[in-house]
């Protein structure tokens, strides 16, 4: 959620944030749709999951204006997703699984441009990590809260933790002089294994005792 440099591992991190994009703009007009909302309220479930996360990062980390409207890019995106998603649903309902792998992609990359910005910052780990999960799943919480749903991280799904393990992972890394050409790809790597896993294996957190 952010805009690339020029050259090699940038230009792929790039180019898969755009996919990303796309992706979390289908799933949060999907819910929009299911929930029965008109055009403008599946355009700011939309709006709101693809850029979210971001744009809370940066106004915490006092970045602004945020990403997004900086490079107008994933606005303009996210926007035209939405409405071809309005316009032909099924055909994405469809699609589920797909739709559910472009989403681990998605939480990856996510997850490493959060986690490398607060990097940039001089965030300590706990701030790292932080930063990363939040660019990766504050905009699914927000669409989940607007759509009248308890929030996906909040369940017995394996998400937010998956991405836990990758920015910990990006941080350990970094610490450790590795450079970010293979950081930033194994860290996002990891989170897209773990959340592929639980979605192909079932995994889940376990529950609370009951009381």
């Amino acid at each position: 959620m952010t805009a690339a440099g020029t050259g090699g591992t940038f230009d792929v991190i790039y180019a898969l944030d755009l996919l990303g994009t796309a992706a979390f703009a289908a799933s949060g007009a999907l819910v929009g749709i299911r929930k029965r909302m008109d055009l403008l309220g599946v355009v700011v479930l939309g709006l709101v999951t693809a850029t979210g996360g971001g744009v809370v990062r940066d106004l915490l980390m006092n970045d602004t204006p945020p990403f997004c409207f900086k490079n107008e890019t994933y606005l303009y995106l996210a926007l035209a997703v939405t409405i071809i998603v309005f316009l032909i649903p099924r055909k994405f309902e469809r699609q589920r699984k797909t739709m559910l792998l472009l989403d681990a992609l998605g939480l990856g990359t996510f997850l490493v441009i959060g986690t490398s910005k607060a990097l940039a910052f001089k965030l300590g780990f706990m701030g790292s990590v932080i930063m990363g999960v939040m660019t990766a799943t504050a905009g699914g919480m927000i669409r989940d809260m607007l759509g009248n749903e308890i929030p996906l991280i909040l369940q017995r799904e394996i998400y937010a933790s998956a991405c836990i393990a990758g920015g910990i992972v990006l941080y350990l890394l970094h610490r450790a002089g590795v450079a970010a050409a293979v950081t930033l790809p194994v860290a996002a790597l990891v989170v897209i294994a773990i959340r592929i896993a639980a979605i192909l294996r079932g995994w889940q957190l376990p529950k609370g005792p009951v009381i």
